[in-house]
């Protein structure tokens, strides 16, 4: 296993680190887009955010829209899948991999959270959501597969 050590010298880690900060802020930005389809739809989710649109509390304006619930739906699947990779990333940047090992990985999971986030608030025909969603949870799992190992084998 690899120290945390500078970031400068491991360029593991460094990639890692870039990889899991765009994939993290990409989540961060499912809450401002849940927010604006909230706003732009004038559907809320508790009786005093009605106040931004009407004067009183408006219980009208309080309820479920198809638009903001599918973009929930894709932050909330972010959060169950960028979370363990982040976690799982930085154990596995820490056994040491290849740097063109590690780079597969981390450029397959960021790339297949884009393009499931692309599927899911664009409403595109299956499999391509749940293609985006297995070659992520997938690349999750590798990772894992590769600490047990190290574990295991030290």
């Amino acid at each position: 296993m690899v120290s945390l050590g500078s970031m400068k010298d491991n360029q593991v880690l460094l990639a890692f680190s870039t990889y899991a900060t765009i994939v993290v802020v990409k989540m961060m930005l499912m809450s401002l887009w849940t927010s604006y389809f909230r706003l732009t739809r004038k559907v809320f989710a508790n009786l005093e955010d009605t106040k931004l649109f009407s004067s009183t509390v408006d219980k009208k304006l309080v309820g479920v829209n198809p638009d903001v619930e599918r973009v929930r739906r894709c932050h909330q699947n972010d959060l169950e899948n960028v979370i363990p990779f982040v976690l799982i990333g930085l154990l596995y940047a820490l056994t040491g991999p290849e740097l063109s090992t590690a780079l597969l990985h981390f450029r397959l999971f960021a790339g297949s959270r884009i393009f499931h986030t692309i599927a899911y608030v664009g409403a595109l025909p299956q499999p391509s959501r749940g293609l985006g969603f297995f070659v992520g949870f997938g690349v999750t799992l590798s990772m894992a597969w590769t600490v047990f190992r190290t574990a295991f084998t030290h």
